[in-house]
């Protein structure tokens, strides 16, 4: 190893970069790549910095990495303590992205072609997100075989995701004065129904290509009433589903509709708030499965969802493998330890440098 991966990251956590602001970041990255790599096309759109070996090789893998990170929360600069190294993005996810650098440095003739994707704005709305910015105008950049995403994992397979459906629901009543509720109806109390429906759902548990996915159904938010002296006529409750990739958004959005039929009427109304599609976990690709069983990695479900389900939209299976610790993501207490950035790295580049 050529280069102190730690010190790396540390370098990377102290370029702020919240979301917005990758600027600075992809300045530096890219003034990076230009100058150790050479042998990388680059090509920029706005924020997105993309680099690709092109050696015409018959398989390419893609690596892809958001540089932004969450508001700062006083932990930049980041501070070293032994093999411990605490700051803002440290797991989440500029640890990742100094596995990508240096292997876009170091590896000049990968076995496969290799796509490296620093993007922006992950930690933000989906309208902003720099990976579905180049599907929709650069996706020749993105072309792959398979793509491996460097969310935190602690150095394990996280495959695939979940998909997210979350909703509005209102349910209507009839407005009345609150000394004469019989003659009106009130919506409020119709919640109870969906309500109990929702923490009555017994859950569930499907087995997708050797995963074990969890889903999971809740209320998150409700609204309702006027005032005190009134019988609501509207109420409404946010209804967040997490469902595992053997569903469609359309089948999952289908299975809610008939879960709530017998607290629902033609009256009421359904306003999407969220769709996000699963993602299938990708395993048995060749690349993945070298990856997985030269290391030996842990492979289990991705119970939430992240951007591999943008490269499953197009086609692309994607997992997610990174040094990171997902539990510490966004936190004041943020950190990344050293063997899970040093495993990652040798892992990925085992696999560049031998192929499937």
């Amino acid at each position: 190893m050529t280069t102190d991966l730690l010190g790396l990251t540390a370098q990377l956590v102290d370029i702020r970069s919240e979301s917005h602001h990758e600027g600075e970041i992809t300045d530096w990255i890219e003034t990076r790549l230009r100058a150790h790599a050479p042998w990388l096309v680059l090509d920029r759109v706005g924020q997105n910095l993309v680099a690709r070996t092109m050696l015409g090789r018959g398989m390419r893998l893609v690596l892809a990495g958001h540089t932004d990170t969450v508001p700062i929360a006083d932990n930049v600069p980041s501070r070293l303590d032994g093999d411990v190294l605490w700051g803002c993005g440290t797991s989440d996810m500029k640890s990742g992205l100094a596995v990508m650098l240096e292997l876009a440095c170091t590896v000049r003739e990968p076995v496969p072609d290799v796509t490296f994707v620093f993007y922006e704005a992950e930690e933000v709305a989906a309208e902003f997100n720099g990976l579905q910015r180049l599907f929709r105008e650069r996706p020749e950049l993105l072309a792959g075989d398979v793509a491996l995403l460097g969310e935190p994992t602690n150095g394990e397979i996280e495959a695939g995701c979940q998909g997210i459906v979350r909703f509005w629901l209102t349910l209507r009543g009839a407005r009345a004065h609150t000394a004469r509720p019989w003659m009106g109806r009130n919506a409020i109390h119709r919640l109870g129904r969906v309500l109990a429906i929702i923490e009555a759902w017994p859950g569930r548990e499907p087995e997708v290509d050797g995963c074990r996915y969890r889903e999971s159904l809740q209320a998150v938010r409700v609204d309702g009433g006027i005032a005190g002296n009134v019988v609501p006529d509207a109420a409404r409750v946010l209804i967040a589903y997490r469902f595992a990739p053997d569903r469609t958004a359309d089948s999952a959005m289908e299975y809610l509709r008939d879960l709530l039929a017998t607290a629902v009427e033609p009256d009421d109304e359904i306003v999407m708030d969220d769709v996000s599609p699963a993602a299938q976990p990708g395993l048995s690709h060749p690349l993945i499965r070298a990856l997985v069983e030269r290391n030996g990695l842990t492979v289990t479900a991705k119970l939430g969802w992240t951007d591999v389900a943008r490269f499953a939209e197009h086609g692309i299976p994607a997992t997610n493998f990174g040094p990171g610790d997902a539990t510490l993501a966004h936190t004041r207490d943020e950190r990344v330890a050293r063997a899970p950035i040093e495993r990652t790295y040798a892992a990925l580049r085992e696999l560049l440098e031998q192929g499937c």
